[in-house]
């Protein structure tokens, strides 16, 4: 115990006497979870749109109105011929067309019915999906609106109307931060805790500290515990940071005990300092490690469902998927702050990541060779 001591207070010392370390550890996470929330929106708005308006009447106009003042549309140009919408796309000016032919009002009016004609710009495939689909909307309510103002009293309404009720789950006002700024806490939280870990045997080894060590008494299990205790330290401290300021900053407050979220993190951080020290152990330069923490990190990113989600993807992925701690705790952090979930019902993700420590620390201390 008293090696072990040791060994904690040189790695601390280690530590706060490089400034770089601290940066990384404090300043960069905090700057990235005031910046990564509002650029990571799944709303997407300003979408440029080209109206090619034929028709010239009120009906037009109002349709037009209607799209423009929603938000989600800027009408980068008005014009009566395609081939000018055309070049918008193709100089990039416009995401979307929407043409009105001729006699669109008559024909809505007269015959019940009309025809627009919509051309999306699919070089960026979920804009045009997504604007589409907010363009389809509009014009479905458009047209409800339409045929209600051709009702008249006492006239009854020849269609069936069936009204539909939404109520949203756990998220009621549907703000995407509140499902993004747990996710990216995560990320940071691995960032930090396998980035750092990754290279601090490496930097033994470089600056020539780990043959001393090698030729001391110094146990494996001591060595390793040494290295990883404090970093685990550390990220709690990085996680209580990052909770603050996604109350501070974007008023989200856990529906559930912030305990389990510190219960979880505890786990989930010795897996991820296990595998930063398993990194370590192969690595010979910090190059190597950096490189090699860069590639499981950007596994650990795409493959969490942070961005994307698991079902939508195909088998292979999802089972790559399961094998990533990554994807457990960005679950368990929204399972906590939005939907309340405590202990018990986080139990088989706690079992996975018992899992993920044991078998990581053990490989990482099992792999670390003492040479004399």
């Amino acid at each position: 115990m008293r090696t072990l001591l040791f060994l904690l207070q040189k790695e601390f010392k280690q530590i706060f006497r490089d400034p770089s370390i601290l940066r990384i550890i404090f300043i960069i996470p905090i700057i990235q979870l005031l910046i990564l929330p509002w650029a990571a929106d799944y709303e997407i708005k300003n979408i440029q749109l080209t109206v090619v308006d034929q028709d010239h009447s009120a009906y037009s106009r109002q349709l037009i109105s209607k799209i423009t003042s929603t938000g989600y549309f800027r009408l980068a140009n008005y014009t009566n011929a395609y081939p000018q919408a055309l070049k918008d796309v193709e100089n990039g000016d416009a995401d979307l067309i929407l043409q009105i032919p001729v006699a669109f009002e008559r024909q809505l009016v007269k015959e019940n019915e009309a025809t627009l004609f919509l051309a999306m710009n699919a070089i960026d495939g979920v804009k045009a999906n997504l604007g589409s689909a907010y363009l389809r909307s509009i014009i479905q309510d458009f047209n409800r609106e339409v045929r209600m103002e051709w009702i008249q009293l006492p006239r009854l309404n020849p269609e069936t109307q069936i009204d539909i009720t939404t109520s949203n789950w756990f998220n009621p006002l549907m703000n995407y931060k509140y499902f993004m700024v747990p996710g990216i806490l995560v990320l940071l939280l691995t960032m930090v805790g396998v980035n750092l870990t990754s290279i601090n045997i490496v930097k033994e080894k470089e600056i020539g500290t780990i043959e001393q060590i090698n030729v001391t008494p110094i146990k494996k299990i001591h060595f390793i515990l040494g290295k990883l205790i404090p970093f685990w330290l550390l990220g709690m401290l990085v996680l209580t940071i990052g909770l603050g300021i996604a109350r501070l900053a974007y008023g989200i407050v856990p529906a559930g005990s912030v305990l389990t979220i510190y219960a979880f993190a505890a786990l989930f951080l010795l897996a991820v300092l296990g595998l930063g020290l398993l990194v370590s152990t192969y690595a010979h330069t910090q190059q190597q490690a950096m490189l090699v923490t860069f590639f499981i990190m950007m596994i650990f990113i795409l493959l969490s469902g942070l961005y994307t989600s698991i079902d939508s993807m195909p088998t292979w992925a999802k089972w790559i998927t399961r094998l990533n701690p990554v994807t457990y705790f960005i679950e368990v952090m929204r399972m906590v702050v939005l939907k309340g979930s405590g202990l018990i019902d986080i139990k088989k993700h706690l079992l996975i990541m018992l899992g993920f420590a044991v078998v990581l620390n053990s490989w990482a201390i099992m792999n670390y060779r003492k040479r004399s």
